[in-house]
């Protein structure tokens, strides 16, 4: 249908707010009747700029998923899911791992309830040399913050997944030409008496590996990785054994959770252990 443009009327402006508005009914505080708790309601997915402490160059800029949650008593029917945001930006544009607790006690306060729980996961990048020749490349790897307060008390979990090369045991003894290998990843939460470096958590999960990767290899350095490997064979349970031994070993490690899951390059399935202490 075509319309005459010099006859559509023009739309009106709009009309002036009044001077004292009726207040907006808050559906949330109404009361609920079925005598549930709810453990964790809230926001999840959102998407916020963090600066994380970085070991090698004091801080480090990325972009964390974040999830913020309270508890609900029976009594009410919703919470405010806008204060949660308020209270996030509250916090100024970037927020720094040191002001998690701060956050936690804000929602707390916020939202009336006692118990609050914050998850944070983003990208955690490292600067790695090849082995041989030296050139540099960029590795990520996924880290993960879960602080839950409860009262004054704050319970924080460390989690940090790296990628990593395992070769089979069994493969390199009973075949003739080699052995077959495959990236697998290791996931590794701590609770601990002081801060961890992510980067060291790393480390220790990659020296328990038949080999770290790399993001850069020429062929010398491939040559030495394919090798290295082939010297280290390890079993999915090798490597949670790995990674456990040296967490024994860490004062500072109090609780910990190792999960292991290799992407077999001769299955249509994945090799799969865990170990958790605590």
């Amino acid at each position: 249908m075509l319309i005459d443009e010099e006859s559509t009327p023009a739309p009106e402006a709009p009309a002036n707010p009044p001077a004292n508005p009726a207040p907006l009914h808050d559906v949330q505080k109404q009361p609920d009747n079925r005598q549930l708790r709810i453990d964790k309601v809230g926001v999840r997915g959102l998407r916020f700029p963090i600066q994380i402490k970085d070991k090698a160059h004091e801080f480090q800029n990325t972009i964390a998923t974040i999830g913020l949650f309270v508890d609900l008593p029976k009594e009410f029917k919703g919470t405010h899911m806008s204060r949660f945001i308020e209270v996030l930006n509250a916090h100024g544009s970037i927020v720094h791992v040191e002001s998690i607790p701060e956050i936690l006690t804000a929602m707390q306060q916020r939202l009336h309830s006692d118990n609050a729980h914050l998850e944070m996961e983003f990208p955690f990048f490292l600067t790695k040399k090849a082995p041989v020749t030296g050139k540099e490349g960029v590795l990520d790897y996924t880290a993960r913050f879960e602080a839950n307060a409860a009262g004054t008390e704050i319970d924080f979990v460390l989690t940090v997944i790296v990628p990593v090369t395992t070769l089979c045991p069994c493969s390199k003894t009973i075949s003739k030409y080699g052995a077959h290998n495959q990236r697998g990843q290791v996931t590794v939460q701590i609770r601990s008496t002081k801060s961890v470096w992510i980067e060291d958590l790393i480390e220790l999960v990659e020296k328990s590996a038949s080999s770290e990767l790399y993001s850069l290899l020429k062929r010398p350095d491939e040559k030495f990785v394919t090798e290295r490997a082939y010297e280290n064979p390890v079993f999915v349970e090798d490597l949670v054994r790995n990674v456990a031994v040296k967490l024994n070993a860490h004062e500072d490690v109090t609780w910990y959770k190792v999960e292991a899951e290799n992407f077999e390059s001769i299955h249509n399935h994945n090799a799969y252990a865990c170990i958790e202490k605590g």
